[in-house]
């Protein structure tokens, strides 16, 4: 009994260690990204403010005497992860994969090589596109108000929690083909389920660009309609691995074992 007992936690115990060393791994490459960002914070920080430069925006202050300490943290942090996302990606993958068949490392390695690449397109759009036309919005407020004048004078604090908004609320948003196609590949939804909840989906994506954006409906449609379009190319690509899958079908039951190959 003693023997049976060691012999199912063993296999546990090897995970854990296993996973440990993952961590250990990802807590490294985060860490060394980390203080390499924080060298760098100022330039980092400088290419985070181009936007509010080219609104027209050409003071920002800190009224907190540590706070422009704190925000060089958090820019590193927030460099750090982008930097390190490979790294830690790669960890998490070489974690899950070896308990994986091979039909679902080939269904999945596609889908977290498409992450980076997605992320980066939503956060290019929020940089280069959706950020100037919100800041130029939100800073036309400036001006002669009832006799007193109004100006803006922008924290670097409240800032910064401004661009991550924008960039990491892109950036995921455009991870929606991925999601949809990874509950579609693990059976949760199917694609008439998808095509049925369209009406939904468009509904969805306009509340998260409610959420996410000013409220100009310029700002909130640079997020919307990407979306939208995003949830339609999610249901082409769907189609496009039910007809491959449906013509591998055939092959794989002709195949000795049958259903016990596809298995």
């Amino acid at each position: 009994m003693i023997g049976d007992i060691d012999e199912r936690r063993a296999p546990l115990l090897d995970h854990l260690i296993e996973l440990r060393r993952r961590l250990l791994w990802s807590i490294a490459a985060l860490g060394g990204a980390f203080f390499a960002c924080l060298y760098f914070a100022e330039p980092i920080f400088a290419f985070l403010v181009q936007p509010l430069i080219a609104a027209g925006q050409g003071k920002i202050i800190y009224t907190d005497v540590f706070e422009a300490f704190f925000v060089n943290l958090k820019v590193a942090f927030f460099a750090a992860i982008m930097v390190a996302f490979p790294v830690m990606a790669t960890q998490l993958w070489a974690f899950v994969a070896p308990g994986l068949y091979r039909q679902e490392k080939r269904a999945l390695l596609p889908f977290l090589m498409m992450t980076p690449v997605l992320f980066t397109a939503g956060a290019a759009l929020a940089y280069y596109v959706a950020m100037p036309v919100a800041l130029r919005f939100l800073l036309g407020f400036q001006g002669d108000v009832g006799g007193i004048q109004q100006e803006a004078l922008p924290g670097v604090g409240n800032y910064l929690s401004f661009v991550t908004k924008f960039i990491f609320g892109f950036g995921v948003a455009f991870l929606t083909p991925v999601l949809l196609m990874l509950l579609e590949r693990a059976g949760i939804v199917t694609r008439a389920q998808l095509v049925a909840g369209r009406r939904y989906a468009i509904v969805i994506a306009f509340v998260i660009a409610a959420v996410l954006t000013p409220p100009d409906v310029l700002s909130q449609l640079l997020l919307a309609v990407p979306l939208v379009l995003l949830y339609e190319l999610a249901l082409i690509a769907i189609w496009f691995t039910e007809r491959r899958r449906s013509r591998a079908r055939p092959a794989v039951d002709a195949q000795p074992g049958g259903d016990d190959a596809a298995a």
